[in-house]
């Protein structure tokens, strides 16, 4: 929790959802469990960043866990077979999924 009194407190909070939180733990998981190298982590991260800076994004939190976001995707499609179709139509299937799904209501495709 940011305490400004703390001097190693982050100046700032470091995650603006949970969602954030949960992709980068996704992440550390994937190492952790051997399905990734730390290796293979920092340079999908590296690309997507590389990526984003060669697309002028600006230099956020929303960019950096774009970034995140594009690394996980790009892994998943090089280490579980997954192809981009494949994730691009589970990705739509889930967005139809919840926005007709009624608020509060749990999420079903």
């Amino acid at each position: 929790m940011f305490q400004p009194d703390d001097p190693f407190s982050p100046p700032e909070p470091v995650f603006d959802e949970a969602w954030q939180a949960q992709a980068l733990a996704l992440a550390n998981s994937m190492v952790q469990s051997g399905h990734l190298t730390n290796t293979d982590w920092a340079e999908a991260l590296g690309a997507a960043l590389k990526v984003a800076e060669r697309d002028n994004a600006p230099d956020t939190l929303d960019t950096y866990y774009g970034a995140v976001l594009n690394a996980l995707e790009t892994l998943l499609e090089n280490y579980a077979g997954i192809s981009a179709e494949s994730r691009q139509q589970r990705r739509a299937d889930w967005e139809a999924a919840y926005r007709n799904t009624p608020h509060g209501s749990p999420v079903e495709l």
